[in-house]
């Protein structure tokens, strides 16, 4: 649950917001959306006490705009993403789509009075992709190390990368999805995915 709990804290700081519409700094970027974000879970109750329908018009709205999906799969993916048909590449992406909206939508009603602090950033004026340092600092517990790898997409910024405490969210289910694929191949993975999906929409009703 820490684990999931200290993705959904990053992933509302990437939240869609107009501020998105226009090339900022990252870190203002981050620090912008994630104030209007936390500020939205603490003044509403229903997502607090785990509204599913606010719970997920939430992660919709504010957490997929933000995420540069295409990208995120090849680097799960590695080199499986090449040797898979368009037609599997369609339906991994769906189907892992559904997978992340659902772990972090079933986080959002654990947020409590969690705060973030920011490191200071290095990067060039032209950089194209950025590493944003924080902390997550939780009351009566332990600060985690958070870093969210976002890139210039177009207009706005991207996010592509997760690292908690030295994990990347990329490398652990790059492994998870190896090992799958060794066994099942590409359309066993597929499976699998499409299995947990509704075995976690049956749970949520």
């Amino acid at each position: 649950m820490k684990y999931v709990m200290t993705i959904y804290v990053g992933l509302i700081m990437i939240a869609y917001s107009a501020i998105a519409q226009a090339i900022v700094p990252a870190d203002v970027f981050v620090k912008s959306v994630a104030d209007e974000v936390l500020s939205i879970v603490k003044k509403d109750k229903d997502i607090q006490n785990g509204d599913q329908a606010k719970v997920f018009a939430l992660a919709e709205e504010k957490i997929v705009p933000n995420f540069n999906f295409d990208h995120v799969c090849k680097l799960v993916l590695g080199k499986n993403f090449s040797k898979a048909t368009k037609e599997q590449q369609e339906a991994f992406e769906r189907e892992f789509r559904s997978l992340l909206i659902r772990t972090y939508a079933s986080a959002l009603s654990k947020y409590r009075n969690q705060t973030i602090e920011y490191k200071p950033l290095r990067e060039a004026a032209d950089d194209k992709q950025v590493v944003i340092k924080t902390l997550i600092l939780q009351p009566g517990g332990q600060p985690l190390g958070v870093d969210y790898s976002v890139e210039q997409v177009g207009d706005a910024w991207k996010v592509y990368d997760i690292t908690i405490e030295g994990v990347s969210l990329v490398t652990n289910y790059r492994g998870q999805f190896s090992s799958e694929i060794r066994q099942g191949g590409m359309d066993g993975l597929i499976q699998k995915l499409v299995d947990k999906n509704k075995s976690n929409a049956a749970a949520k009703k």
